[in-house]
């Protein structure tokens, strides 16, 4: 498994709590996982029931086995001093630059900036060993912008390397990309049975592969259990109406004869088979195109509650099951 799994998604297809329950799942038997937000919206917090995160790495959950599951909210403005004091030395001036504005206004005039220091603080993380050696965090997950977006924010170091083409931004951003294109990452796209989603899926999944960035699983979330066959959804199509009625009838519930009461449940019965039909030929359509990516798919069930930590717990099995472990 490469050590640094990036989770990008449509908004709505619960990329959040999959980059969550994919933490969980990496986490299992022993291993030390880091999940990084890299938005802002403290979502990994609210899913695990937690105060908002600060910036620093703490621990939000313990995976079954032992595994250890940490989290980060990256601040840009924090990453900056972070990274004037690694390369520049500038310590307590950083500190008083932040005071006076001058690290918000650069991230805002210059928009790519930001991503460049929030990708760099998670490739650190991804390098960091602890003193004998060995990797501090087994894995890295990030819960990543959406896909209309993605490309350009994990292939921005590549812009930065060529304008700045010497010094210790240089060898940064050339660093970053190190990891970034390398088979240390992998980057997952979170998407449901539904055209919109998949169809950008498969657009964001062309635009890394054109960028040389390595595409990991195409994750279906929040898929509904089938509960009618292939043999069953022919009979839903053309079973008569008096059939169904008689049938009701002698399951005993009330007579077939017109106007009862098994005779008013014929054509809600008929309209909401007929609705399903439809919907499963639209997912297996979906599915075909997802197919046709070229790339292993996952699916996730559609879970009948609000998602909690027991929901993620469930998604982190599922994970494991299908081999994203």
């Amino acid at each position: 498994m490469s050590r640094l799994q990036v989770v990008s998604g449509k908004g709505g297809t619960g990329k959040t709590t999959v980059a969550a329950a994919l933490a969980l799942a990496l986490a299992d038997e022993g291993k030390r996982t880091l999940l990084v937000e890299v938005e802002g919206r403290q979502g990994i917090a609210q899913l695990f029931g937690t105060e908002a995160l600060p910036y620093e790495e703490r621990k939000i959950a313990t995976a079954p086995g032992g595994g250890e599951v940490y989290a980060l909210a990256i601040d840009a403005e924090q990453a900056l001093l972070d990274y004037l004091q690694m390369f520049y030395k500038l310590g307590s001036a950083g500190r008083a630059l932040r005071k006076i504005g001058a690290i918000d206004f650069a991230t805002t005039i210059a928009p790519g900036l930001r991503d460049v220091l929030l990708t760099g603080k998670a490739c650190e993380a991804v390098r960091r060993k602890d003193k004998k050696g060995a990797f501090l965090y087994d894995h890295v997950v990030m819960d990543a912008p959406p896909t209309g977006r993605i490309t350009r924010f994990l292939n921005v170091n590549d812009e930065m390397a060529g304008l700045a083409k010497i010094g210790p931004i240089h060898n940064q951003a050339q660093a970053v990309m190190r990891v970034l294109k390398s088979a240390e990452t992998a980057v997952h796209l979170v998407t449901l049975l539904e055209e919109m989603p998949v169809q950008e899926t498969a657009d964001g999944i062309a635009e890394l592969r054109a960028a040389g960035l390595p595409v990991g699983r195409v994750i279906v979330n929040m898929v509904r259990p089938e509960v009618l066959d292939a043999a069953e959804l022919d009979l839903a199509r053309t079973v008569p109406h008096t059939a169904v009625a008689r049938a009701l009838s002698s399951a005993g519930l009330g007579g077939a004869r017109r106007g009862g009461q098994a005779e008013r449940l014929v054509d809600p019965l008929l309209t909401q088979a007929a609705e399903y039909a439809e919907r499963h030929a639209l997912e297996q359509e979906q599915r075909a195109v997802l197919g046709e990516l070229d790339l292993p798919v996952a699916e996730l069930p559609l879970l009948p509650e609000d998602m909690d930590l027991t929901g993620l717990y469930e998604l982190a099995t599922e994970l494991r099951k299908q081999g994203l472990s």
